[in-house]
């Protein structure tokens, strides 16, 4: 965290609580999957261009014959440049001198209340990307998105492989490109494992943990993982009771392709998340300040960042509800 200049500021980093959270997240790895979904590249730039390979590149013909003593046909790739913009997103919570004296023989009060703000940021980030990715207006057409409502996966007997199947070939014809995640909610990954053909294509095998089950799928859809996304959210107003939902759709699933390493900007992937690491060189930095006002340490975690669909032609959408 010394990348950030803290001069003029009364905000300190609290590089033990910054590793305490990085740990946390690991734990939460099984709910927030967005940065899964939308590897993280770290900038020095808070905005700017950056080069994408183009589908049309990848996959053009080219004149490849030679003839003799003549000089070999060349040929090059394409970019598009795009543009990327981070914002800064963050929480504070204050953390007064009574409330640390009172919860000190309970649990830590700094490490609680910095893990409950933690979590709450990155739970925007998780919607925010999951409403990219799960988006009737970006993925739309019938290169881009099918509805199979009328044969939801809700129903044990529906095809749900087949479908995942046509999805692998439509984002194949799109881009040349094999789709590699299948990215469902927790719901939709239980009647995955209800459906019908699904139980007796893997029922010969052994599997012990969730993980290996995962596997199992992604081997019988002929991609490289897939991800569940099980993180709720209270959709109710503030004040109301407690209304949960999954912040990943029941209604639609997303096949895609999906960067194996979020550094290199010339790896084809559906979406990206870019973060300036010269202000926020995590994706939550925490920092801590003192109010003398009203007695309060207080606790903030903050991120700069910007998440974006790099080109909707490495993804499918399904409607499966």
């Amino acid at each position: 965290m010394s990348g950030v200049d803290y001069s003029g500021t009364r905000a300190v980093p609290r590089i033990e609580l910054g590793v305490a959270m990085q740990e946390f997240m690991t734990d939460e790895a099984n709910q927030f999957i967005g940065t899964k979904v939308a590897p993280i590249f770290p900038t020095l730039k808070k905005e700017g261009k950056y080069p994408a390979v183009t589908r049309e590149s990848i996959t053009r013909d080219a004149d490849t014959k030679r003839g003799s003593r003549g000089n070999y046909n060349r040929d090059g790739f394409e970019v598009k440049d795009k543009e990327f913009a981070c914002k800064e997103h963050g929480l504070e919570g204050p953390l007064d001198d009574s409330d640390r004296a009172l919860y000190a023989s309970d649990f830590d009060a700094e490490l609680n209340l910095t893990r409950i703000i933690t979590r709450r940021l990155l739970q925007a980030q998780e919607k925010r990307i999951a409403d990219l990715v799960i988006n009737t207006s970006t993925f739309t057409g019938n290169a881009l998105y099918k509805d199979y409502s009328g044969a939801p996966w809700a129903t044990a007997g529906s095809d749900a492989i087949g479908q995942v199947r046509f999805g692998r070939k439509k984002i194949r014809t799109n881009c040349g490109m094999e789709a590699n995640t299948l990215i469902v909610s927790r719901t939709n990954l239980d009647y995955l494992l209800a459906n019908t053909a699904i139980k007796d294509a893997i029922k010969y095998t052994a599997r012990l943990t969730e993980q290996e089950i995962k596997n199992a799928l992604a081997d019988l859809f002929g991609i490289e993982q897939v991800i569940v996304g099980g993180s709720i959210r209270n959709s109710a107003k503030e004040g109301s009771a407690f209304v949960g939902s999954s912040i990943w759709s029941d209604t639609y699933v997303s096949l895609a392709r999906i960067s194996k390493n979020g550094q290199d900007l010339s790896e084809p992937t559906l979406a990206r998340t870019f973060l300036w690491t010269a202000d926020s060189p995590e994706n939550a930095t925490v920092e801590q300040y003192r109010e003398e006002g009203v007695r309060s340490d207080i606790f903030r975690v903050r991120q700069h960042t910007d998440e974006q669909i790099i080109d909707p032609y490495f993804g499918f959408l399904m409607k499966v509800a």
